[in-house]
């Protein structure tokens, strides 16, 4: 569906760019005619939502106590038993175990694209993506840290973060399907 939407998309700018005159106004009919604009945005609002959603849920966990092994809010998390429940009860995506496999399995972007939702990795025992945490906005994270402390909302900003500031993912569907899979098969 997204490959026929973005193959129309491009047909239509090169449409428009070969014939500029009234461009703006063939372009805008074309597109609402074929009900593209509604998917569009329609699309948009899904991924907005679930974005929302994510975020809202993790907040529910606030206070949740930390524990090493952790997946649940019963006898606490650890930091990627956190992020696994969160997207497995909001989501229904069954994420990987440990933070550096969720790593492997999950889109890397920029830090500068981050959006809520998005998970974020940290080098905390000397070793790369050794913490992660989901992405709220306004540069803070919510994570489970460490024993003693309960899941929190943190700023990335801070130098103990930003010193260990290992990368940014986003969860897409297929990936962690197929690396779900994939774990699955090797167990």
């Amino acid at each position: 569906m997204r490959k026929i939407l973005l193959s129309t998309l491009l047909a239509t700018c090169a449409c428009a760019h070969a014939n500029p005159q009234g461009t703006a106004d063939e372009m805008g009919h074309f597109m609402a005619e074929r009900g593209l604009m509604s998917r569009i945005s329609a699309a948009g609002e899904k991924v907005e939502a679930r974005a929302t959603e994510l975020v809202m849920n993790s907040m529910a966990f606030l206070g949740v106590p930390y524990k090493r092994g952790g997946t649940n809010a019963d006898t606490g998390f650890d930091c990627s038993g956190f992020v696994r429940a969160i997207y497995e009860q909001t989501a229904g995506l069954v994420l990987p175990r440990k933070a550096e496999q969720q790593a492997a399995a999950t889109q890397k972007i920029d830090k500068t694209d981050l959006k809520p939702g998005d998970l974020v990795f940290f080098n905390t025992l000397r070793r790369t993506f050794s913490h992660v945490g989901i992405y709220v906005g306004n540069g803070k994270f919510i994570h489970s840290p460490k024993p003693g402390a309960e899941v929190r909302v943190e700023d990335m900003g801070v130098s103990y973060w930003a010193k260990r500031f290992d990368g940014a993912r986003r969860v897409s569907a297929d990936e962690t399907t197929a690396s779900t899979a994939a774990a699955a098969a090797n167990r």
